[in-house]
């Protein structure tokens, strides 16, 4: 943040946590451990899923930060592409990238070893490294100095690898490739990529309507299990492999997002215009609003899934209370820009606080209102508590990694299980390492952090040296 040119690194850093949290939540052991390191609706011991049983734990938490960032993502790439191309040309990149997204999560999920063949065997692990290496060949961004032949042709080649490979492969029940063979996180990606792109599209100079679009989705979200007309649209499937208009309830995260987006649009164009120092009081007054930023997100961690609800909800007004009165006088376009998004989040955590007791308590499954809300009021405070670290303590490397991570996502998400989980497979250490972890549960999540600590460093190095997925 020293130059105005310079990526700031605070959403690609939280984009980055999400994914690594991702793959840390599927590579812990399947049991064993307390409640609190599962979904909160599949505890232990048996892990059956439950929908009634209210409980919100870290790893409910990291899929809406994913949607989070990517809502916040469509205003600074989308206002980029809008002073070079026309209208309807921006249109066509999002459906051209909507395809990508549904793609790859159709080949993805042909290609995980576990969908080949239940039994991981030699093949599965085999067949499985070489989807890893397609998809890096059909998503890699090819340098621009390669002659335009060349790329085209390398390209060319990778999508029919992909085609023939979808079309040759066999699984243990017989059946071939399916559209319904999908991964459902990326499905939902790719509704809500689509619809709030269009929706940021159309309402980019009017915040109010695009509220209200929210207040018609929460509309038709009450409605839709009366008979008529809503019940019908909301069971509207014309192209059921894909498209749910009940995945775009998660646009309670995605429009938020796009909101503290268009927030780091203004930020971005006030630090190329000013000489002001980031922060116009001294160290401590900043690092306090991030710690309180983690306070906050700690307490609804414990408080909501333990269910001391009293205990949570006034924990959280107080330390809402306290960010506040840290950040009311700032001076600088960051303190500016800290208190703008901080009063969305306070905006959208009350909102689903108060929510809390409809729907049971708070639930990622079936998703309740109020998950919707409260996670997207922690998105944001996980968000300022990273802008403030990454200005004070001058690019940390654990934060420089989470945003390596979070700069080549695609790559982070499929790195586990289509290439570091088949290598060690193949080469013997997987079974040596459950050997040295199956002892305790806690030695098996060691085992997990070490994997996950791999693929972040894996993945940042691509990232250092220019090697992206995109789509």
């Amino acid at each position: 943040m020293k130059s105005a040119n310079e990526r700031v690194l605070n959403l690609d850093a939280l984009r980055g946590f999400a994914i690594l949290t991702m793959v840390l939540a599927g590579t812990i052991p399947y049991t064993g451990l307390p409640a609190w390191m599962y979904h909160a609706q599949l505890p232990p011991p048996e892990r059956i899923f439950n929908p009634n049983l209210p409980g919100f734990t870290w790893v409910d938490l990291v899929f809406p930060l994913f949607l989070f960032s990517l809502g916040a993502a469509i205003p600074l790439a989308l206002e980029k592409r809008l002073t070079r191309q026309s209208l309807p040309r921006v249109g066509l990149h999002i459906v051209e990238r909507t395809f990508l997204l549904a793609f790859f999560a159709i080949f993805l999920f042909h290609v995980r070893p576990h969908i080949i063949d239940p039994q991981l065997t030699v093949q599965a692990w085999l067949l499985a490294l070489l989807g890893f290496a397609i998809m890096f060949a059909i998503f890699v961004k090819l340098p621009e100095h390669w002659p335009f032949q060349f790329r085209l042709v390398f390209k060319l080649f990778a999508w029919l690898a992909a085609l023939l490979l979808l079309f040759l492969l066999r699984y243990p029940d017989g059946s071939g490739f399916s559209l319904y063979r999908s991964d459902i996180i990326i499905i939902v990606l790719t509704n809500v990529y689509f619809s709030g792109s269009v929706i940021w599209l159309l309402t980019r100079n009017n915040l109010l309507v695009r509220l209200g679009v929210l207040g018609v989705l929460l509309a038709i979200r009450l409605a839709h299990t009366e008979p008529g007309w809503i019940q019908w649209l909301w069971e509207f499937r014309p192209l059921p492999w894909l498209y749910n208009l009940y995945y775009h309830q998660y646009l309670f995260l995605v429009i938020p997002g796009t909101i503290v987006g268009e927030a780091m649009l203004e930020w971005r164009k006030n630090l190329k215009t000013t000489t002001a120092p980031l922060f116009s009081r001294p160290a401590w007054h900043p690092l306090g609003v991030g710690l309180i930023m983690l306070l906050i997100l700690t307490v609804n961690l414990i408080g909501l899934q333990a269910r001391w609800l009293w205990f949570n909800h006034l924990s959280t007004f107080i330390l809402l209370s306290g960010g506040w009165l840290l950040l009311k006088n700032g001076q600088t376009p960051t303190e500016n820009f800290l208190k703008k998004i901080f009063l969305w989040g306070c905006y959208w955590m009350i909102l689903g606080l108060v929510f809390e007791p409809y729907e049971g308590g708070i639930k990622k499954d079936h998703p309740t209102m109020s998950y919707y809300l409260v996670t997207s009021g922690l998105s944001i405070f996980l968000l300022i508590a990273f802008t403030i670290f990454e200005a004070l303590f001058k690019r940390p490397f654990w934060l420089k990694l989470l945003a390596g991570n979070g700069q080549n996502p695609m790559i982070a998400y499929v790195g586990f299980a289509n290439f570091l989980w088949p290598i060690l497979a193949l080469s013997g250490l997987a079974s040596l390492f459950d050997q040295l972890t199956c002892a305790s549960p806690w030695l098996g999540f060691i085992k997990g952090l070490l994997y996950t600590a791999t693929v972040a460093l894996g993945v940042y190095w691509l990232s250092k040296h220019k090697i992206f997925w995109k789509t």
